[in-house]
């Protein structure tokens, strides 16, 4: 068929992206159940009977959490308000931004709702961002109006927050997906395209609709005929999968060949070698050469150990060239057929445990920074005795206040879930415990106010200044020491 005679497209043009944002939640591809959920949560507001008055749409970015927001809120005819990450998101201008808008309706909409869209809200951590989080935790609490939170990692945001929404999360897209959205656009922007084009770049774009898309584009500007050889010279470098590598390494026919493909691969040393330890028994069937492959990963591992002590980074080439060439050179022969290579199980323990291990560490710097003591003792030797304190309704509410835990970490120090009654109970009073500490400038644990502490302090100079010489009458001693007593039993946790 020959191709359409069309003007070229101008590097001015919308980008591909915006230009074809689906309008409503019909035209959402790739997550059915999502949009079932979001259809929903939409109706329930307009019955005014939500059970969740915000959502947290989280997933890798590219994949239509914002395009899915904005179609569910045209298909519902309500308005949006949108604060990005490059907004200053203090306290005050989120009460004033978001919380306004989540107070009031519209003027002229018909629906009366207004859908507040908080993007990025995994990065309320920045300098503009402090008090920001707690701000849109009140503000969930009392909108009247839905508000949907975005983020690409969920864990990564605040714990409270967390629990006062409802997570949706947004899976990455398979590539059969991606290649027919792919088609629809070269269809309407009439943009013929060879074998395997569509094919190629959605395989490339790794489940990422947005970037798919922008390569696309990337690759049309000033053509109207798309072949395989233009994805080669397009401005976007696209890196050979970590799937394929593993399969040119294991089969190569020498050395260098197999470094190669390592090279066509964006990952470090450090972690192609947990990628080649998973697939070795996987490639190879011979017990000889799953030996002889796994002596050489060994050996690659005593560069990578003098790299970290080192920091010589030149001694990655060696690595380099023992985990790829020197595993494929101590094959003994050829393996044919398809190996269904898996990412490493490491990794994914580690993925498992991460939130466990970061409430920990986060628990360990508090104690310490409680305790005068490093963060490793109070990992190793301390987060058991809280754990025994924390089980004690006298004293839980008051660790939890004077260390400020959050859920998360309260639900670790009891071995349940944060979202138990138990725990919020313990978060609310500690957070109650916290305010009247602020308001009323107590301590929270041990019974001095600071009134307490500065005559105690002005007590010791006086008796600091007096002269060595200078003897003081017993009465008065014992007068002294027995207030220190009181005081200090007063201070005392008191386990």
């Amino acid at each position: 068929m020959p191709a359409i005679n069309i003007e070229p497209m101008s590097a001015e043009s919308l980008e591909w992206s915006e230009k074809y944002r689906p309008e409503n939640l019909s035209e959402v591809v790739g997550h059915p159940g999502v949009v079932k959920e979001l259809l929903k949560w939409g109706e329930d507001w307009e019955k005014c009977i939500p059970e969740y008055r915000a959502l947290i749409l989280h997933g890798k970015p590219g994949i239509g959490k914002t395009s899915a927001a904005l179609a569910m809120a045209s298909q519902m005819g309500w308005d949006v308000i949108e604060l990005n990450a490059s907004d200053q998101r203090t306290a005050k201008i989120i009460q004033k931004v978001a919380g306004s808008a989540s107070m009031m309706g519209t003027f002229d909409g018909t629906s009366g709702r207004r859908l507040v869209i908080l993007d990025e809200a995994d990065n309320l951590h920045g300098n503009y961002d402090r008090g920001g989080a707690r701000a849109i935790i009140n503000v969930v609490k009392n909108t009247r109006q839905p508000i949907i939170l975005i983020a690409n990692e969920f864990y990564d945001m605040d714990s409270a927050l967390r629990l006062a929404c409802k997570p949706v999360q947004f899976r990455a897209m398979n590539s059969t997906t991606i290649a027919n959205v792919l088609k629809s656009i070269c269809r309407k922007e009439q943009v013929m395209v060879g074998m395997g084009v569509i094919e190629q770049i959605s395989d490339n774009a790794g489940g990422d609709l947005r970037s798919a898309i922008n390569d696309l584009q990337a690759i049309a500007i000033g053509k109207n005929e798309l072949n395989v050889d233009d994805i080669v010279t397009s401005p976007r470098d696209i890196r050979e999968t970590v799937f394929r590598a593993m399969d040119k390494i294991f089969k190569a026919s020498d050395m260098r060949s197999a470094q190669k493909a390592a090279w066509q691969v964006d990952e470090s040393p450090e972690d192609l070698i947990n990628w080649i330890d998973e697939n070795i028994p996987v490639a190879y069937r011979d017990d000889r050469d799953i030996y002889a492959g796994f002596n050489q990963l060994s050996r690659a591992d005593l560069f990578l150990g003098r790299v970290r002590r080192r920091q010589n980074y030149r001694l990655w080439r060696y690595a380099s060239l023992l985990m790829t060439g020197g595993v494929a050179a101590v094959r003994t022969r050829n393996y044919s057929g398809y190996n269904k290579y898996q990412s490493p199980q490491f990794w994914k323990k580690l993925g498992q445990t991460r939130g466990k291990r970061n409430i920990r560490d986060s628990l360990a710097g508090k104690i310490g920074g409680l305790c005068h003591l490093s963060k490793r003792y109070a990992r190793s030797d301390l987060i058991w005795f809280f754990k025994h304190v924390m089980n004690s309704k006298e004293h839980a509410v008051h660790v939890a206040a004077e260390l400020d835990l959050n859920p998360d970490e309260i639900a670790f120090l009891l071995d349940t879930k944060a979202t138990t009654k138990k725990v919020r109970t313990i978060y609310e009073e500690a957070r109650q415990l916290i305010d009247a500490q602020v308001k009323h400038d107590i301590e929270v644990f041990g019974g001095f106010t600071h009134t307490d502490v500065a005559d105690e302090q002005q007590r010791e100079l006086d008796f600091s200044g007096t002269d060595s010489g200078d003897d003081i009458d017993e009465p008065a001693a014992d007068e002294v020491a027995s207030k220190e007593n009181t005081k200090n039993q007063s201070s005392l946790f008191d386990f």
